[in-house]
């Protein structure tokens, strides 16, 4: 156990110097709409649900305890609140499926009946929160899950209610769905299609990703390993790279 811990150690110390991280400068919410100078900043929650965050709710679940997950639910559950309190806008995403429509490579999850589709207990109070838009999504990436049959994007269209200018996120699984989120809505931001969105900023300790080791993978067929300090932090690193910006601390 020891030994596995030290390389684990290793291997992430090696990961740090060859791709650093720098945190981007604090994000400030201040009265007048969150953000500083008044611009508006729209908080986006990314399936913090049963089936990716309780013990044992599905397949994808966390079969024991487990402290990144247990940290973003806690942070997400504290800056909802934040947001609500004040007025400011709120969205979620809840990974929802049908039993007859699979999602590959994944075994079925989050199926509509099942309770993991749902929000974990602590959140389930913005169900019947006024202030939140909640999008029920069949896929990983929440931007192209948003889009209706006529063409029109429900993430787009809050955008522009609202008039945000900066989105914050938080969710589940940092290098998944909050990776995918976040790059799709930049690139739809490059072209013009969710005005008038400026920043998505990733909000660090407000994500989390799952944990396959890789001495577990090596005993599922076909299953890749998923370290998950190793693969938070490159979540963090690709969705930078493609243009979020990604803060450690929020300033109320």
């Amino acid at each position: 156990m020891g030994s596995d811990a030290s390389s684990a150690a290793d291997a992430m110390g090696v990961l740090r110097a060859a791709v650093p991280l720098q945190p981007d400068a604090d994000l400030v919410l201040a009265t007048g709409g969150g953000g500083e100078r008044g611009q508006v900043v729209g908080l986006v929650l990314v399936d913090v649900s049963n089936g990716f965050c309780t013990v044992g709710a599905g397949n994808l679940a966390p079969v024991t305890p487990n402290k990144q997950i247990e940290k973003m639910v806690d942070e997400a559950a504290r800056l909802a609140k934040v947001f609500c309190e004040r007025n400011w806008p709120v969205f979620a995403f809840l990974d929802t499926h049908y039993p007859d429509k699979p999602e590959p490579p994944f075994p079925p999850h989050c199926i509509i009946g099942s309770g993991e589709e749902n929000f974990v207990p602590a959140l389930e109070w913005l169900e019947k929160d006024p202030n939140v838009t909640i999008r029920r999504k069949d896929c990983i990436d929440g931007y192209l899950g948003a889009f209706e049959k006529d063409g029109s994007n429900v993430f787009s269209d809050w955008v522009a209610k609202f008039q945000i200018k900066t989105v914050l996120v938080l969710g589940i699984c940092t290098d998944f769905c909050v990776l995918d989120f976040a790059s799709s809505a930049l690139a739809a931001r490059n072209i013009g299609r969710v005005p008038p969105l400026e920043d998505v900023v990733i909000y660090s300790e407000g994500c989390a990703t799952y944990n396959l080791p890789v001495e577990v993978a090596r005993s599922m067929q076909g299953t890749l390993a998923h370290p998950q300090d190793l693969m938070h932090h490159m979540g963090l690193y690709m969705a930078k790279s493609r243009g979020a910006k990604v803060v450690d601390r929020i300033i109320i």
